[in-house]
């Protein structure tokens, strides 16, 4: 058996208080771990992790390339990089844009389901257009658990409303719901690869994805220092 412990969120337009919401109502010793693309500019000071960081209990750090990541922790995407996700750690990356943004959500939800599969929550909260449609309906095709903030709940409904249209979703529920539902959703077990038959990742890469995370993983490797 194992747990659902990683935790994808993706947001823009509203995105700023509708996470000051979700991070209020998470208990301090909440276990997995979560990563936060919020659709920023480039030439942004990068202060998001600070400000998010008095919201909640939850420790919200400015991730650096390369760095481990902790069970209980927040991680925020920085200014003009991409946040991919390897194995137990993170992947900052300067990559071509995804739906005119980097960061961009699409990028992280597709590096967790091709990496996590069946243990990652991908989660879509207000914002316009469509990024995170993509990598939802990845993560959702390798066993994770797609939720997305309401339409009607939203400040801006377009990303949650292209979710819904797009990806058989699981969740739907007003922004204070999030929360309490994910507590839940970590804290019970399923069983692991046998039982989600359809996870490879194969299924869950893109030709971006793919380039990126090999890139990634040979700038990390000791031989090739």
């Amino acid at each position: 058996m194992a747990k659902r412990d990683i935790i994808v969120i993706g947001c823009s337009s509203g995105g700023i208080e509708a996470l000051r919401i979700l991070l209020s109502q998470l208990p301090a010793d909440f276990e997995a771990t979560i990563f936060v693309v919020v659709h920023i500019g480039a030439d942004s000071p990068g202060l998001l992790p600070f400000i998010l960081d008095r919201f909640g209990p939850l420790e919200v750090i400015d991730p650096h390339d390369g760095e481990r990541f902790r069970p209980g922790k927040v991680y925020v995407a920085p200014p003009d990089r991409h946040l991919l996700l390897e194995p137990g750690r993170i992947c900052l990356t300067r990559g071509p844009k995804e739906n005119r943004f980097r960061p961009a959500i699409d990028p992280l939800f597709r590096s967790a389901a091709q990496v996590y599969g069946p243990r990652t929550i991908g989660v879509i909260l207000t914002g316009g257009l469509d990024d995170g449609t993509a990598g939802l309906w990845a993560l959702k095709k390798l066993g994770g658990i797609a939720v997305v903030q309401d339409p009607k709940d939203a400040l801006f409904p377009s990303m949650p409303t292209n979710a819904l249209k797009y990806v058989s979703v699981d969740y739907a529920v007003p922004l204070r719901e999030i929360a309490p539902l994910l507590v839940s959703l970590t804290n019970s077990a399923f069983e692991t690869y046998h039982s989600h038959r359809g996870f490879s990742p194969v299924l869950a890469s893109t030709s971006v994805t793919e380039t990126v995370s090999t890139v990634c993983t040979a700038r990390h490797n000791p031989e090739n220092r």
